[in-house]
């Protein structure tokens, strides 16, 4: 059976594009919620061509509900030939880790996004097995796009193994080659740490870059700076054209 890795560059490449939606949307009062999916619906109904893959976090999964529209939205995305990552940034005591994942897996997700502060043993630990036995893929949260991702993610911190002072995502990303990930989250607003990961991961892990547009990523530095994927959202979901504005991104990375 293929890697969710292997099986994320396949889609990349009979799609021909690195990009992976991120099927946000802002809050909608009870009366609207309906309407949620339908518009999630439509738009992966005219981006698709353009995408790989789709990330949908708790902007979907709370109102709409992971056994419900979610699950919809999955089995759609998977006829459209892409592949469905949930952004559960997993942050917990292995068991509730592992449950986390079962459920996610069950709704049919491809890979799950997880937060490796919690550690291995008794962290995430769990949530690897689980997913090794399913075939499933992990992506590790590394440096994220938001200004904020300095103070948890670009903190110095003192190696507890050798008391060597290193970046913590210097340190995640060391972990990313140790666990054995699929892959890790480093925002396209910092392409100095998405070449200085590249740097110690080389083709063994991917780098997933989301940040483009809205919060002022461009697509094309985070690609050279050595991004194999990049998340875009908002750029595209709120836009008046969600193909035109993915087309416009897509075609940013081409000839790099």
């Amino acid at each position: 059976m293929l890697s969710f890795k292997i099986k994320m560059q396949e889609a990349a490449k009979s799609k021909k594009s690195p990009l992976i939606l991120a099927l946000d949307f802002p809050f909608q009062p009870a009366e609207n919620r309906n309407n949620i999916l339908i518009k999630a619906q439509k738009i992966l109904e005219v981006v698709h061509p353009y995408i790989a893959a789709v990330k949908i976090n708790h902007h979907l999964t709370l109102p709409l509900g992971i056994f419900d529209g979610v699950a919809d939205l999955v089995e759609q995305i998977r006829g459209q030939g892409l592949l469905a990552i949930m952004d559960a940034k997993v942050n917990d005591i292995g068991n509730t880790n592992q449950t986390i994942a079962e459920y996610y897996y069950a709704a049919g997700f491809d890979a799950i996004i997880a937060n490796p502060f919690v550690g291995w043993e008794e962290g995430l630990k769990p949530l690897f097995d689980v997913s090794k036995r399913l075939n499933r893929g992990v992506i590790l949260l590394t440096y994220m796009s938001h200004k904020g991702a300095s103070e948890g993610y670009g903190q110095t911190i003192v190696d507890i193994y050798t008391g060597v002072q290193t970046p913590q995502y210097v340190a995640f990303a060391n972990k990313a080659l140790e666990w054995g990930a699929d892959g890790v989250v480093v925002g396209a607003t910092v392409p100095d740490k998405i070449a200085e990961v590249k740097g110690i991961l080389g083709n063994k892990v991917d780098v997933y870059s989301p940040g483009v547009g809205a919060q002022g990523g461009a697509a094309a530095t985070a690609m050279r700076a050595g991004a194999n994927y990049l998340i875009v959202g908002r750029e595209i979901t709120m836009s008046s054209n969600p193909a035109e504005a993915a087309q416009t991104i897509l075609y940013s990375t081409k000839n790099l």
